[in-house]
C-alpha cells in the first residue's frame, strides 16, 4: 500500500489532566479463550485462533486469531487479526474507556503503544479518530492518525482516503 501521508495528531485533552490506562491491569493475569492454541515454548510465542477473546484487568481484545510474544527482556507483544478485531480498556481513576478497532491491532509492550491498521478507529469518551493507520501510544494518550491513496494492479491510484476526528464539545455543568 502507497501512502500519501495525511497526517492527524490528535491530543485527547478533553480532562484538565492526562490519565493512563488502569494502571492495576499490568498485575493481573492474562486470560484467553479461543477455539485452539498452539504454544511453542522454544521461541516464546503461543497462537490462538477462533473467536478469541483476552482478558487482563480492565482490558479486552476479542479476535480471530491472536499471536502473543515475550521478547528477550519479558515484554509481551502481540498481533490481533479479525474482522476487526477490537480492544477496550479503562482510563485510570475515570469512568471511562478507551476503544479501538481495525482490520489488524499490534501490540508493543515495551514502548506501550497500539499500532491499528486498515479502517482504524481509537475512541476514547465521546471524541474518535478515524484513518487507515493509527498509533496510539497509552502512556501519553496521543493517537496519530494516517491516511492515504492505495494504488490498483495497474499502478494507478485507485482510493483516496482522509483521516477523520469527531470531538464532541465538553458539556459545562
Amino acid at each position: 500500500m502507497n501512502h500519501k501521508k495525511i497526517i492527524l495528531t490528535l491530543f485527547f485533552l478533553c480532562s484538565s489532566s492526562t490519565a493512563l490506562a488502569e494502571k492495576s491491569d499490568r498485575d493481573k493475569p492474562i486470560e484467553i479463550e479461543s477455539d485452539t492454541m498452539t504454544v511453542d515454548d522454544n521461541r516464546s510465542i503461543s497462537t490462538y485462533i477462533g473467536d478469541v477473546i483476552l482478558t487482563q484487568g480492565t482490558m479486552i481484545i476479542k479476535a480471530d486469531k491472536l499471536t502473543v510474544r515475550e521478547d528477550k527482556m519479558g515484554f509481551q507483544h502481540s498481533t490481533s487479526l479479525g474482522n476487526p478485531t477490537t480492544f477496550k480498556q479503562k482510563r485510570d481513576g475515570l469512568n471511562s474507556f478507551v476503544e479501538g478497532r481495525a482490520s489488524r491491532i499490534e501490540y508493543d509492550g515495551h514502548m506501550d503503544k497500539v499500532h491499528l491498521y486498515d479502517n482504524a478507529s481509537v475512541k476514547r469518551g465521546d471524541d474518535t479518530v478515524f484513518g487507515d493507520y493509527i498509533i496510539y501510544d497509552a502512556n501519553a494518550e496521543i493517537a496519530n492518525a494516517m491516511s492515504g491513496s492505495t494504488k490498483n494492479g495497474s499502478g494507478e491510484n485507485s482510493k483516496k482516503t482522509r483521516t477523520r476526528a469527531v470531538i464532541k464539545p465538553n458539556k459545562v455543568n
